[in-house]
């Protein structure tokens, strides 16, 4: 690869313990909201976001310092347009009519997101840090999938916050986590050596299949199904395979064919699968989301060229001081509170990262580019229905697209 090598000195001589501390601290991070809904995780006195960050720090510190990273270019003009972005923020908020929204959103962009971008850099760039974050990630996913279906079984439901919104959040979160482990899983599958671990690793996706129809995150399934499809056909793809990656779309688009046709010709078969039933009749749902698109982009117009200010729409919308009613767009939201600044550092940001990740796809391993494809998908599409400028997880994610372009290499020897 090329790119400037940045040196750093030999200090940990147990590398793959903080390799592995750091991958499974962040992956404890990156999906607490989802292990917050399930027992007894979800009565503990203390947040485990807070407490997973604490442990993923000291590990994250020891990681960047015992290994010599190499940076490609590609990846400098998106991490330089994400700090710019970060501070045009913070002075947008200087003209924000808000005050509670925004003094709630700027820490959250000016100082999560640059640590968890960092973050997602440094764990996906090094080998033993992203095999232990796709470990957890995968049981996480998997045992959320269980406790969705053993709600369903005996008619208990995860459990979840009080507050409406920040329930939904939950059950979102707890979506995402089912997507990337079947993501994960799906990949298992197509790299399986033989037909019994390929047959296991399928039903393992087909089970998180049937529990992400349970919970009611319509993005969440979408999400799922993506990553099922795409991320085996990249790493296929990649590996020179390539009859067998269209092989295996097929195979997807079959499976998801012959589930449609059954549930239009046995419509009870949805009775219990609430994802599905949203999907078919949550109408004000799609009008809710399309009018917060159309807000956002009207406002954008009105405010133009500087925006609203930070954490401004909810008031301009007519919600008030209510974080919950963002544009559920990140590139409207920077658009109508950062004006065109915003939406120029945003693209050159996120689009930016998404054109150097496919730049990048070729100069490393076919396994670690298909695995960062599994869980970033998912918070990509996320981010795109959902989620506000200030949420962490679409950061962490950002980072793991970029760490394409970083290259984790042990220390010299002296």
């Amino acid at each position: 690869m090329t790119g400037a090598a940045l040196a750093a000195p030999a200090i940990s001589p147990g590398a793959g313990v903080v390799a592995a501390g750091a991958g499974a601290a962040a992956a404890v991070m990156q999906l607490a909201g989802a292990l917050k809904t399930a027992p007894p995780l979800a009565a503990l006195p203390f947040d485990l976001t807070l407490l997973a960050f604490a442990m993923l720090l000291p590990f994250a510190t020891l990681l960047a310092a015992t290994r010599r990273w190499h940076v490609d270019p590609a990846i400098a003009l998106p991490v330089a347009a994400a700090a710019l972005l970060w501070l045009w923020l913070v002075v947008a908020g200087s003209w924000s009519p808000s005050r509670l929204v925004a003094a709630r959103k700027l820490p959250d962009i000016a100082l999560l997101a640059p640590a968890m971008l960092a973050a997602g850099m440094l764990v996906g760039a090094d080998a033993g840090a992203r095999r232990a974050f796709c470990a957890v990630t995968l049981a996480i996913g998997a045992g959320l999938g269980g406790v969705v279906a053993w709600g369903a079984l005996v008619g208990w439901a995860p459990r979840v916050a009080a507050d409406a919104e920040l329930a939904r959040l939950q059950y979102q979160v707890a979506g995402l986590a089912m997507a990337m482990a079947g993501g994960l899983a799906a990949l298992r599958a197509a790299e399986a050596r033989g037909p019994a671990p390929a047959l296991g690793w399928s039903a393992v996706v087909l089970a998180l299949a049937a529990a992400a129809m349970l919970p009611g995150g319509r993005a969440a399934l979408g999400s799922l199904g993506l990553c099922v499809a795409a991320v085996p056909a990249l790493r296929l793809w990649l590996g020179g395979r390539r009859g067998a990656a269209l092989l295996w779309l097929a195979g997807c688009g079959a499976v998801a064919a012959v589930a449609l046709a059954g549930l239009l010709l046995r419509p009870g078969l949805a009775d219990g699968l609430r994802t599905v039933r949203r999907l078919a009749e949550d109408g004000p749902g799609l009008d809710t989301r399309l009018g917060l698109w159309s807000a956002a982009l009207g406002w954008a117009g009105q405010a133009a060229p500087f925006g609203l200010g930070t954490g401004g729409f909810s008031i301009a919308a007519g919600f008030g001081e209510w974080r919950g009613r963002y544009p559920h767009n990140h590139l409207l939201e920077a658009m109508a509170e950062g004006g065109l600044p915003g939406l120029v550092l945003w693209l050159a940001a996120f689009g930016g990262a998404a054109l150097a990740a496919g730049l990048l796809l070729r100069r490393v391993e076919p396994g670690r580019a298909a695995r960062i494809g599994a869980l970033a998908l998912p918070v990509a599409a996320s981010v795109m229905v959902s989620t506000d400028l200030g949420n962490r997880m679409a950061w962490f994610a950002l980072g793991l697209g970029l760490s394409l372009g970083l290259r984790a290499a042990a220390p010299a020897r002296a």
